[in-house]
C-alpha cells in the first residue's frame, strides 16, 4: 500500500463538523485579514481533458465546510496550466473537472509546484529529471489523477466549472492582501494520507517570504537561459530578482560584461521585460562587493544613468501578479534602465589596497574584532592612533575625541 493510502476518509467521513477538512490543522496565515484557514503550500494536480498531460501547480485554496473549498489558479498572464484546463472543460460542455491537493511530498516535486514551465509539460518529468530517477506515483482513490506515492495528504475532488464562490481577503505572497475575489469551488470526495502526516504551509505575506524564495532559486536561471540562450545576448552575466517589499517579479537587475554595445544592453532589457521595471549594470567581480552593490543599487544606478538617455518605458503591460491599483486599471507599463558603465570611472575615494590590508593587520594584532567589520574605519583608527574600536587609549599620537 503506498504511503498517502495509509489512512483513506471517504463518504460520511467528509461530513459534519469534526470530520474531512476540520480533521486537518490549516493556520490562519495573515491573522486580522485572512477571510478562512487556506491552504498555501499545495501542489494542485489537474489534467488536459484533451491531451492527457496532467498539470501541477501551487495556488491556494481557502477552506469553506469539511467537504468544500475553495481554489484560485490565476499566477501567470493567460492563467495557470489549471485555469486552462479548466477552460477546456467548460468548452467540452463537461460541468465538473477532477483536482487533486496534495500536501507535503517528495521535496523534488514539492520544487515543481511554485515553477512556471512551459504550458503542456507535466511536472513530474522535471521533478524526475532533477531527483536523477522517476517520480513514484499512485492513482487517486475517486478522481483519475496520478498523485505522489510518498505524498502526506491529498484532498481529492471535483471543481464546479458553472459557479464561482467568493474568497478572499488572503495576505498573498506579491506582499499585499488581495481582495475578496469569485473562484473556484471544489466538493472534496475524498481525503488519504500517511498514518501520522505532516501539512506544510507557506507564510507568504511580504517579501521576502519561503514562497518567494522558492520561486527566486528556480526564476533567476530561468532568466538567464532566456536571454543567453534563446535570445543569445551572451553579455547578460547574472540576473538578480529584487525580493523585499516589491515582491519577486517586479524589479529585475540584469548583469553585463564591461564594455557591452549599448544596443545589446536595450535587447537584454526588453527581453527581461516580462518584470516590471528592468534595470541593466555592469556588476563587480568581487563577490561581497556584489552583497554591497545590491544593497546600494539606487545610488549606484543614479551615478551610472542619464534620465533621458537611459531610460525608456514600455507601455500597456499587464499588472502581472500584485496587489490591485487605486484606480482600478489592469495594465500597466515596465521601466528599462541603462545603468551600465558607459566608460571608467575615477577611483573612489577609499585608501589604496595596500594600506588597507597593513591596517587590517596590525588591527587584527592588536585583538581588535571591529576591523573584520569594517576595513575603512580600521584603516582611519589606525591613522589616529585609536588602540580600540571605540576609543579606547591613544598610541603613536593622541585619538580623536568622539563624535556624538
Amino acid at each position: 500500500m503506498p504511503a498517502c493510502h495509509e489512512v483513506v476518509h471517504q463518504g460520511e467521513d467528509l461530513q459534519g463538523e469534526g470530520k474531512g477538512l476540520d480533521r486537518l490543522p490549516i493556520p490562519i496565515s495573515t491573522p486580522g485579514f485572512d477571510s478562512a484557514p487556506t491552504l498555501t503550500a499545495t501542489n494542485v494536480i489537474t489534467r488536459d481533458p484533451e491531451t492527457g498531460v496532467q498539470n501541477m501547480g501551487t495556488y491556494r485554496a481557502a477552506l469553506k465546510a469539511p467537504d468544500r473549498l475553495v481554489v484560485r489558479m490565476a499566477t501567470r498572464v493567460g492563467g495557470a496550466g489549471g485555469y486552462l484546463h479548466y477552460v477546456k472543460y467548460q468548452k467540452l460542455g463537461k460541468k465538473t473537472m477532477p483536482c487533486a491537493i496534495v500536501l507535503g511530498c517528495p521535496p523534488y516535486v514539492a520544487f515543481m509546484g511554485p515553477q512556471k514551465l512551459p504550458i503542456g509539460v507535466d511536472e513530474f518529468t522535471v521533478a524526475g529529471g532533477l531527483a536523477g530517477s522517476p517520480i513514484n506515483v499512485v492513482k487517486a482513490k475517486t478522481v483519475d489523477l496520478l498523485v505522489p506515492a510518498e505524498a502526506e495528504v491529498v484532498i481529492e475532488g471535483l471543481i464546479d466549472t458553472e459557479y464561482c464562490e467568493p474568497e478572499a481577503p488572503f495576505g498573498e505572497s506579491h506582499g499585499h492582501v488581495a481582495l475578496e475575489e469569485y473562484n473556484m469551488p471544489m466538493r472534496v470526495t475524498a481525503i488519504t494520507h500517511r498514518k501520522n502526516p505532516v501539512i506544510p504551509s507557506y507564510i507568504s505575506q511580504v517579501a521576502p517570504s519561503e514562497s518567494s524564495v522558492i520561486k527566486r532559486v528556480a526564476y533567476e536561471p530561468l532568466f538567464l537561459s532566456h536571454l543567453r540562450e534563446a535570445l543569445g545576448i551572451r553579455g547578460v552575466k547574472r540576473v538578480s530578482l529584487h525580493e523585499p517589499l516589491t515582491g519577486l517579479l517586479r524589479v529585475t537587475v540584469l548583469g553585463c560584461e564591461k564594455g557591452m554595445p549599448r544596443t545589446e544592453v536595450w535587447r537584454a532589457l526588453r527581453g527581461a521585460a516580462s518584470s516590471r521595471a528592468t534595470w541593466a549594470r555592469s556588476p563587480s567581480r568581487d563577490r561581497r562587493h556584489r552583497s554591497r552593490q545590491r544593497r546600494r543599487a539606487p545610488v549606484v544606478h543614479g551615478l551610472r544613468m542619464n534620465p533621458l538617455e537611459d531610460v525608456q518605458t514600455l507601455p500597456h503591460r499587464g499588472q502581472g501578479h500584485g496587489p490591485k491599483r487605486e484606480h482600478g486599471s489592469e495594465e500597466d507599463s515596465t521601466l528599462l534602465i541603462d545603468a551600465t558603465m558607459k566608460g571608467d570611472m575615477p577611483p573612489l575615494a577609499l585608501p589604496k589596497k595596500e594600506y588597507m590590508e597593513r591596517a587590517k593587520k596590525i588591527w587584527e594584532e592588536l585583538g581588535c574584532r571591529s576591523c573584520a567589520r569594517s576595513r575603512r574605519g580600521s584603516a582611519i583608527r589606525s591613522a589616529t592612533g585609536c588602540r580600540s574600536g571605540r576609543g579606547g587609549e591613544a598610541r603613536g599620537r593622541r585619538a580623536l575625541p568622539r563624535q556624538r
